[in-house]
């Protein structure tokens, strides 16, 4: 489980597409301080197993689910990924319930300047998502913990302060481009509930 407060951005060092699925390499430093061998590592907000550890990289292999429902096979060596380890039991919990599950990829509306580096992000949702987003409640967008502004059917809107626009992927993101969405798993098990 994770928080969807990014710790490090890190770099993708190799991508390679293999007859079922892919391995990623991605380079970086601190989430690696405590690593071991098959530890959880979020890479945009996608759960992966890392299944080798080399001093300032690590390898994960990516199955064709992960691949069909997240913006993983998009990367390319050089991009640029939010990384966050696990949540501890006994820490505190900064952003919100992250499983690291992608739902979905969601394509970049609009990054607009607000002022003193603050930020609008719109984002076009899947339509079957819509139900579990509110006004207020928090979504995870490439593994960032953000919070709803508006919903105007199926844009999702967010104001991105600056320290959350310096200190992810979203400095580099363009309108067309895809992001991963979780839903808040909560509303999924109610929706379940409910029926």
């Amino acid at each position: 489980m994770f928080t969807g407060i990014v710790e490090e951005l890190g770099r993708v060092r190799a991508f390679e597409t293999k007859s079922t699925g892919a391995r990623l390499v991605v380079e970086c430093s601190s989430i690696l301080q405590d690593a071991t061998l098959g530890t959880s590592i979020a890479v945009n907000g996608a759960c992966l197993t890392a299944v080798e550890l080399v001093g300032d990289h690590f390898a994960a292999d990516l199955a064709p689910e992960t691949l069909k429902r997240s913006n993983l096979g998009d990367l390319k060596v050089g991009s640029v990924v939010n990384l966050e380890r696990p949540l501890r039991a006994n820490a505190r919990l900064d952003g919100h319930f992250v499983l690291g599950h992608v739902d979905a990829t969601a394509e970049i509306v609009e990054l607009r300047l607000l002022g003193q580096d603050n930020w609008w992000l719109t984002i076009q949702v899947p339509a079957g998502l819509t139900r579990y987003v509110v006004e207020k409640g928090s979504l995870a967008v490439d593994g960032i913990s953000l919070t709803v502004a508006e919903i105007q059917g199926d844009l999702i809107s967010f104001t991105i302060i600056p320290h959350t626009y310096s200190h992810t992927t979203l400095h580099g993101y363009q309108p067309g481009a895809r992001v991963n969405v979780e839903v808040d798993i909560l509303a999924k098990h109610l929706e379940k509930l409910n029926r």
